[in-house]
């Protein structure tokens, strides 16, 4: 048994008591915190700009481990002072060595090259009607060891597969940062996979030799897919087996984002618990047909071996991503806990898959799908673990319509705690959260699970004699239910929550709050509701931008006095309208800035006015390659407050606040500014940031 000393006395003596015979309490919840601690270190490491920053970092969580030395490693709360500082400083220099160990030469400039190379990686992107595919160029000093290239369908060679060898030409950038504050960086995402440039390629494109087994497995089957059903099916049954989304159509898409069953198309949790568990159920079914293996044969250990390899096979045939395979290491850890004998859903099961996939992949903590996968099991787990919640749902005599009912409400409850935790998580990333998600996934995770998964393994398997076309058309009208579904919930009003941006700080007390609430036991686990209601309340008070000016300076949205937006340049493609629609927080179309009242625009020039807090701001922004007359262009920058353009404005351009031309977006980055009597602005990049994809683009270009 495990005996506290106690205090010296006074106040400072029965605090440290107190706080002992709290931690005492929660003993067995100590052990959740790791992955938690060892997650700030690393989120640190991405968050702080500089070298020394991280040093001090490291510095500072070395220093909390020595304080726990001082208050006595007897002490719970003095062990877990060391351990959490060690984590920290370790979660720090984890990401800061993987960050350098994974170190890859990347393109500085635009180029167009002309090259061979082989395809390492072929995804269809039906919304974009091209394949996008990750080539190795041979012979091509002066390139990047990997890239990654856009081939019109076209354009590409029937048949496109892992393998093949391609000669080709193309226009070749670095990996782009985001484009507005708050926004996707894909240079982190190419840094960590080692992508050196990304680009289009110019027809034609030419196959030297083909792959001799026609592509990877995973490839064969989404072909075979493709070929089976109709292409607005094809696309999620490609998804469901293969984790290769880019088959499914924009609409469809759009409308699984909308109603919060996007999850479904990502090849996770959710399907390799399917996989396994209809393997260990079909195996122990057949074995116990017999009754001698039944009273001989560890039967359960038979059936979880043949869950793990089903796992795992699953695991290699969908590409092998970082969700699925942390999926994977939570399933072997539950079979691992069932051949033991020990309960398989628990905290410390979600705590110890977190700790592997972060202790493998740092990189993954400041992704989406890594928060919002372990923040839905963390919800359901903390949920169902709570006493009254245990007593909700225990077996009991009851009739079946009680008992279909209660299991009903265990799952809305359930579906309601996940969307508690992923609506955060949803707004920082994406700036949308579905709101019927909850509703929407009582309906479609059961269609998805037990209908259209097993429908989809039954049509494969009878296609190996023949007969798999009943089986594919049941496929096809069960995913037309499910996208019946997703269109309902997505497009009823009031589906979707916008926010123009959640802040790092509000974030952060939000799941501080969280974690509080979520993995202690004691009523102070309550307390964690402050800190998320003052991050929720932190976050719904930002206001929404004036201006938002994209990291080129080619785009540019302005807030209107309706709230609406208008856009610089008319004929801006769709990406770019969703990804301003977003980043300002709302669900409609973008108007043109020539239409807003106030504002004068020519081929190449415009002229708004804004007003703000009883102040008029007037904006000057060029929108064509053409130059204006100097004299012409100095007149209208002395009457701007803010002067923007895609180029570098002469010196004589002067506006009375804020010029944003080439030079200086160069610096800043994407730019958010909101008016006022103190204006603010947000900015993409961090001054003297040293990150190691920042600190590459700023150098000479090495090629």
């Amino acid at each position: 048994m495990y005996f506290a000393p106690r205090g010296r006395g006074g106040r400072l003596g029965g605090a440290i008591d107190r706080i002992e015979a709290w931690l005492e309490a929660e003993r067995d919840q100590l052990p959740l915190w790791l992955p938690v601690m060892l997650g700030l270190g690393i989120a640190g490491w991405f968050v702080l700009p500089d070298r020394p920053s991280w040093t001090a970092l490291i510095a500072a969580a070395l220093g909390l481990a020595l304080g726990g030395v001082a208050v006595g490693l007897a002490r719970r709360a003095g062990f877990a002072l060391l351990v959490a500082g060690l984590a920290i400083a370790g979660g720090c220099a984890l990401a800061w060595a993987k960050a350098e160990w994974v170190a890859a030469p990347v393109l500085t400039r635009p180029t167009v090259a002309a090259f061979d190379a082989d395809v390492e990686r072929v995804q269809q992107l039906a919304a974009k009607d091209s394949v996008r595919v990750v080539l190795r160029p041979i012979g091509a000093p002066k390139l990047p060891p990997r890239i990654r290239v856009n081939i019109a369908n076209a354009d590409a060679p029937a048949g496109l597969a892992r393998g093949d060898r391609l000669r080709l030409r193309a226009r070749l950038v670095p990996p782009p940062t985001a484009s507005l504050p708050g926004g996707y960086d894909f240079a982190i995402t190419a840094w960590f996979r080692q992508l050196g440039a990304t680009g289009k390629a110019f027809a034609p494109v030419e196959r030297l030799t083909a792959a001799p087994d026609g592509g990877s497995v995973r490839e064969r089957i989404g072909k075979h897919i493709r070929d089976a059903l109709p292409a607005k099916g094809a696309g999620i049954a490609v998804a469901l087996v293969t984790g290769d989304q880019g088959n499914v159509g924009e609409a469809d898409a759009d409308a699984m984002r909308r109603s919060g069953l996007a999850h479904l198309l990502s090849v996770s949790g959710l399907h390799i618990t399917a996989a396994v568990g209809a393997a260990m159920l079909l195996t122990l079914r057949l074995l116990a047909l017999s009754p001698a293996l039944a009273l001989r044969w560890p039967l359960m250990l038979i059936a979880a071996g043949v869950g793990a390899l089903t796992g795992i096979a699953y695991t290699f045939i969908s590409g092998a991503e970082v969700p699925t395979v942390r999926a994977l290491v939570a399933a072997l850890l539950v079979l691992a806990g069932l051949v033991i004998g020990r309960e398989a859903l628990t905290l410390r099961l979600v705590a110890a898959g977190a700790l592997v996939v972060l202790l493998v992949w740092p990189e993954a903590l400041i992704g989406p799908s890594f928060q919002l996968s372990f923040a839905a099991v963390v919800a359901i787990i903390a949920l169902h673990e709570h006493p009254r919640m245990r007593a909700f749902t225990a077996a009991r005599e009851e009739g079946p319509l009680f008992r279909l009912g209660r299991n009903a409400a265990a799952l809305l409850l359930s579906g309601i705690a996940v969307e508690l935790a992923l609506a955060p998580i949803a707004l920082f990333h994406f700036h949308r959260e579905g709101l019927y998600g909850a509703l929407a996934n009582i309906v479609a995770i059961p269609v998805t699970t037990f209908v259209v998964m097993p429908l989809e393994v039954l049509a494969l398997l009878f296609d190996l004699i023949g007969l798999g076309a009943p089986f594919w058309w049941a496929t096809g009208k069960a995913i037309a239910l499910l996208l019946w579904i997703a269109h309902a919930a997505g497009n009823a009003p009031g589906a979707v929550a916008l926010l123009p941006g959640v802040p790092r700080g509000a974030f952060a007390l939000i799941l501080a709050g969280g974690f509080w609430v979520c993995l202690w036991r004691t009523r102070l686990r309550w307390l964690g509701a402050l800190p998320f209601a003052a991050g929720a309340a932190w976050a719904l008070a930002v206001p929404a931008p004036d201006l938002l000016v994209t990291g080129d300076g080619r785009h540019l949205a302005l807030r209107g006095a309706d709230g609406s937006y208008a856009l610089l340049r008319p004929r801006a493609k769709d990406f770019v309208r969703d990804m301003l629609s977003e980043a300002a927080g709302i669900d409609d179309e973008l108007a043109d800035l020539d239409d807003l009242p106030g504002a004068a625009c020519t081929a190449d020039t415009c002229r708004a006015t804004i007003r703000a807090d009883g102040r008029d701001w007037h904006l000057l922004a060029t929108r064509s390659a053409y130059l204006t007359p100097i004299a012409a262009l100095n007149r209208a920058c002395a009457a701007a407050d803010i002067a923007i353009s895609d180029r570098r404005l002469p010196r004589t351009c002067r506006p009375r606040w804020f010029k944003l031309d080439k030079p200086m977006l160069e610096r800043t980055g994407g730019v958010a500014i909101v008016f006022g009597e103190e204006p603010t602005v947000r900015v993409t990049k961090m001054a003297g940031d040293q990150h190691p994809w920042v600190a590459r683009a700023s150098k000479r270009p090495w090629r």
